[in-house]
């Protein structure tokens, strides 16, 4: 046993030096953007254009998406003058019915809403795009909506802003 320590130890300590030397790095931040160039998004307000309007949805929406962008990247989020800009309005905000119980009367209604998204990238025109995006979900009709409007609008603004995202620095 005595001859076979010393290669055991060699053994050990090229195995160690092999297994320092290697360094595996995966990172996934979910976006495409190369920060040497791109350091600022400004984000300006989406005022409600839309024919029904309930208010907290504009700021709702504005957290949203100044939050998505602060935390899943590393952009600095301005008022104005950002290597990229998002502009745009929520234009539409309405409910429909959306399946008709035994009785005749609504059972399920459809909340939905659209927001139009003007994006520029300063740093590479190629990629401004003006687009809407929508979202839906539905609710019990015997509920009123003002008794679930906020769970449901905060539900389709997530939807929303992760299109948003997805469409302008995610470019899967």
């Amino acid at each position: 046993m005595k001859g076979k320590t010393p290669f055991i130890i060699m053994a050990l300590a090229i195995l160690a030096l092999a297994v320092a030397a290697c360094k595996v790095s995966y990172k996934f931040t979910g976006t495409s953007i190369d920060y040497t160039k791109t350091k600022t998004i400004s984000l300006d307000k989406f005022p409600i254009r839309a024919n029904y309007v309930w208010s907290p949805m504009e700021s709702m929406f504005y957290n949203e998406l100044s939050d998505a962008f602060a935390q899943k990247t590393k952009l600095t989020v301005l008022k104005k003058n950002g290597d990229l800009q998002l502009s745009g309005e929520i234009v539409e905000y309405s409910q429909t019915n959306k399946s008709i119980a035994s009785d005749g009367f609504s059972a399920q209604t459809q909340l939905k809403m659209t927001v139009n998204v003007r994006f520029v990238n300063n740093i590479n025109h190629d990629e401004d795009f003006e687009q809407r995006f929508s979202a839906t979900t539905s609710y019990d009709s015997s509920q009123q909506l003002a008794a679930v409007q906020e769970g449901l609008v905060t539900e389709m603004i997530k939807d929303i802003v992760d299109q948003i995202f997805n469409a302008t620095v995610a470019n899967w």
